[in-house]
């Protein structure tokens, strides 16, 4: 799915590059991370979390903060 569909349909400021926060990691610390683009086949975006080298899938609007751009 496009970002343009991401953003229609959740309802959300996603696109590539903007930063974000999880906050649903087991131990309860919010990771900040960096959207790398939108997964093929599901409305879902790819998320490169800071400290890693690999991006993750994450549903647009679960556990998901989109931090303003400065």
């Amino acid at each position: 799915m496009s970002m343009e569909y991401i953003r229609k349909l959740y309802g959300v400021p996603a696109k590539r590059g903007a930063r974000v926060r999880y906050t649903g990691n087991p131990d309860g610390k919010p990771v900040d991370g960096t959207i790398t683009g939108s997964a093929r086949g599901n409305a879902h975006l790819c998320v490169r979390l800071d400290g890693n080298a690999e991006s993750y899938h994450f549903h647009p609007t679960w556990k998901l903060e989109y931090l303003e751009e400065s």
